[in-house]
């Protein structure tokens, strides 16, 4: 078992730690987490200070971007993998949902020219059924384009456009109310995700396997818009950030070699991100 990585300068707010501190401003009292490791966090990772990963947040540009309508408590939990997202893809916005409520910031990305937004959520649950599609264009689709139409394909009109993926970040419960409780998203298509394989998620429970966490789901999205490396360095962040909540949860040291920790390595060498801190961390691996 190997050490940690140097320690890491000053990691800027994003949009998600941002939401969360505005958050707090309203609290009447403070957000007690259930079933995680209990004391001090680190305010830029949320983990225990022995087992912070700050040294290894892999922020990369990206094609796509990532809207996070995010029901009330979630910018308060430490399990909230949106946070993880808003570390990896720098075009992440968050937003607290209201049903009622206008934002302001919210309407002026949702109608901003470079973006199509996709609001995420299974079809089966969507009315008029001509919402759904099933794929987003690529960077190298508005060239390649054959002019057919296709079912489940998005829109001839949407290339040119950046996919702005809209994730509800809530419980599935919740989730399922805010979709149907949210008219301003109605004007956009759902994106039907159908993936493969069955989440590994293992910080909340759900009784379905086909149930994913907002990372999960983002990495998809990215996979699909052709971001394939954020998308894969997104799976393997989720995976280091998994094993150091669990370990600090157990009271127990992050393994730093282990496969995820490599594979997160591995990526960022190839991305070119933090190039000095990747070189502290194999040092210390």
């Amino acid at each position: 078992m190997s050490s940690a990585p140097a320690p890491h300068p000053a990691v800027f707010p994003h949009a998600v730690s941002r939401l969360r501190t505005e958050r707090q401003s309203r609290s009447t009292r403070p957000f007690l987490a259930r079933g995680g490791p209990k004391g001090e966090r680190c305010e830029g990772c949320r983990l225990r200070p022995s087992h912070c990963i700050c040294a290894l947040r892999p922020t990369q540009s990206t094609h796509a971007g990532v809207c996070l309508l995010m029901h009330d408590a979630e910018p308060l939990k430490p399990s909230n993998t949106g946070w993880l997202i808003a570390d990896v893809v720098a075009e992440t916005h968050a937003f607290g949902w209201s049903r009622t409520e206008e934002n302001p910031a919210l309407t002026a990305l949702l109608s901003d020219p470079q973006w199509q937004p996709y609001v995420v959520f299974p079809e089966e649950f969507v009315q008029p059924a001509s919402r759904v599609v099933r794929t987003v264009p690529k960077p190298s689709d508005a060239m390649n384009f054959d002019g057919l139409a296709h079912t489940g394909r998005a829109p001839v009109a949407n290339f040119g456009k950046r996919p702005l993926f809209i994730l509800l970040d809530a419980t599935w419960p919740e989730a399922r109310k805010m979709f149907r409780k949210s008219p301003r998203l109605d004007g956009f298509p759902v994106l039907s995700l159908h993936p493969d394989q069955i989440s590994r998620y293992q910080l909340r429970r759900s009784k379905r396997d086909d149930h994913f966490c907002t990372a999960e789901v983002a990495a998809l999205c990215l996979d699909l818009a052709g971001d394939l490396r954020a998308a894969q360095t997104l799976e393997a962040y989720l995976d280091v950030y998994t094993h150091h909540y669990l370990q600090a949860k157990h009271q127990l040291p992050p393994d730093w070699s282990s496969q995820a920790h490599s594979q997160l390595a591995a990526l960022r060498i190839v991305s070119g991100s933090s190039s000095g801190d990747t070189e502290r961390y194999q040092n210390n691996s």
